[in-house]
């Protein structure tokens, strides 16, 4: 049976060295740090790679990984999670998965998926459908 956890998190991005910048693209290199709460207290950290179009405000991609460590339906413990986003004028698709055996402690052995929403003023959330053994 699947389970879901929301709630509000914020994020930190800091750049890991300056951006490659080329023709038609920016590549970039920055670090994650977010604090979750709500069904999912807890922390992370992580690294981004990012590819912008410098003639197109707006449209990129993004590569991630991250490990979260905290509490989640009351069990404690840690998982990784994997990020692909592109987004462009027409909208965004962004897949973010839980890495599979990557779940430790009270978590281990979780599976599931991760949206985010961003409101309009930048304040982020997020959504987990996640299953245990």
């Amino acid at each position: 049976m699947s389970s879901h956890a929301k709630g509000p998190f914020q994020v930190t991005l800091t750049p890991a060295g300056a951006p490659d910048e080329g023709d038609g693209s920016s590549l970039g290199a920055l670090t994650i740090a977010k604090v979750f709460h709500g069904d999912l207290e807890g922390t992370s950290r992580g690294t981004m790679l990012t590819a912008s179009s410098t003639g197109t405000p707006g449209s990129a991609a993004y590569v991630a990984v991250e490990r979260v460590d905290g509490v989640l339906g009351g069990k404690h413990g840690s998982f990784s999670l994997v990020h692909r986003g592109v987004m462009s004028g027409a909208g965004r698709d962004l897949v973010i998965t839980i890495v599979p055996d990557s779940g430790a402690g009270e978590l281990t052995g979780i599976s599931g998926s991760m949206t985010i929403a961003i409101a309009e003023g930048g304040a982020h959330s997020y959504e987990l459908s996640y299953t245990l053994p």
